[in-house]
């Protein structure tokens, strides 16, 4: 079967492969210039203001960057503007691909009304909806875009009126990668994609002297690499013994690192039970998502559970190793330009919703990740990082 880039090029009498592989070498440009998905949908040339629709995680708002990119670089001089859940909101902090960063409460009815007014009043010539939820869905609908796009699948996709093949389709591959599907959207539109743009956060200067501080107190050393981890996650079966990370941070002292470890506020019963368990120093924060960002930029490693924490080191460029248990990793690897690896253990129910486990008494899937796997992954991406370097 022919994407429709593939179709595109034949029309076009343009020759070429595209593996659709998502590898840091298979996302460079294939051609001189990043070209669209499909033929554009309206005429461009009268969009002004373009709203982009993306409530939920952490992970979703950071593999969201390049398509916001992607429309930023298409559309220079136009207003684009992002929803996303408020909590989440702080990623996007000094991100210049939008002009503003609308928040909406999860769960509170006052707060969407209060942002379809916002929306309403902002007069979208274009409305990309990248969530496909029930709520993204309304709002999109409610923004009162002239054009709402989402895909064809999408529940309540009637409430739209551009509507999309499937990103596999779109990019003649059997599986996507989220970056992908989202990027798939503004493709399908007439919107240049097909460089699949990285992700890409800003640093906050007031987050990153705050970071800097704090590591000051901790009293770490300037002159030793930091590695930052990331031993909690949302469900039991994407995360990986805390007893394990410890064992990790002992190798990573051993080969000089300095280990920082980091999570919610409501999770810091994982680093007390880190530092229990490691004989080495880990020094610990919970810190908000600015800083996540400020203290990843001064990492030279992550390791980590799969999260929306591994997608923001990927997009800072930090060497990663990120542990999976029941997440599809073809979907949710990390979007890595550094040298980045995937550590898990393959059983024939992954991947799966994750929200329990179906199959086993405790999550084996994350259970059966060996402590020496997870190191040997550590030597494997700090020397292809220091060949490099070099």
């Amino acid at each position: 079967m022919k994407s429709l880039l593939e179709k595109l090029e034949t029309e076009a009498g343009v020759s070429g492969s595209h593996s659709g592989s998502s590898s840091a070498s298979a996302r460079a440009a294939t051609r001189s210039a990043p070209e669209p998905l499909a033929p554009a949908r309206w005429d461009w040339r009268e969009v002004r203001r373009v709203l982009v629709v993306r409530l939920r995680s952490i992970g979703d708002t950071v593999l969201s960057t390049p398509a916001l990119y992607a429309l930023r670089r298409f559309l220079p001089d136009a207003q684009i503007d992002v929803l996303l859940e408020s909590w989440v909101a702080p990623v996007l902090e000094g991100f210049r691909a939008v002009n503003n960063i609308i928040t909406t409460e999860r769960g509170s009815t006052r707060s969407r009304a209060q942002v379809i007014k916002r929306l309403r009043a902002a007069h979208y010539d274009v409305a990309y909806n990248l969530h496909g939820g029930t709520t993204a869905t309304l709002l999109t609908r409610a923004s009162g875009a002239r054009h709402r796009v989402g895909y064809k699948s999408y529940q309540y996709s009637r409430l739209l009126n551009h509507l999309a093949p499937p990103s596999s389709e779109l990019w003649g591959m059997e599986k996507t990668h989220s970056v992908e599907q989202q990027l798939a959207l503004p493709g399908w539109t007439g919107v240049p994609v097909t460089d699949r743009p990285p992700t890409r956060l800003a640093v906050n200067e007031k987050a990153a002297s705050l970071v800097a501080e704090r590591l000051r107190a901790a009293g770490l050393d300037d002159a030793k690499p930091l590695a930052l981890i990331h031993p909690a996650a949302a469900f039991d079966t994407k995360r990986w013994a805390a007893n394990n990370f410890a064992r990790v941070v002992e190798d990573l002292e051993s080969r000089g690192f300095q280990s920082v470890a980091i999570a919610a506020p409501d999770e810091k019963h994982v680093l007390d039970e880190l530092i229990v368990n490691s004989r080495a120093r880990v020094t610990t924060f919970t810190i908000p998502l600015p800083e996540v960002i400020a203290l990843a930029a001064r990492s030279s490693l992550f390791v980590g559970n799969d999260s929306g924490i591994a997608h923001i080191a990927a997009a800072m460029r930090v060497p990663s190793v990120v542990i999976f248990g029941s997440s599809n990793v073809k979907h949710w690897r990390p979007w890595a330009i550094a040298p980045a690896e995937v550590v898990r253990e393959e059983l024939p129910c992954q991947p799966c919703p994750g929200y329990f486990c179906a199959e086993f008494d405790q999550p084996e899937c994350i259970r059966r990740v060996s402590v020496q796997s997870v190191i040997k992954a550590i030597e494997r991406v700090v020397s292809r990082e220091l060949s490099v370097v070099s």
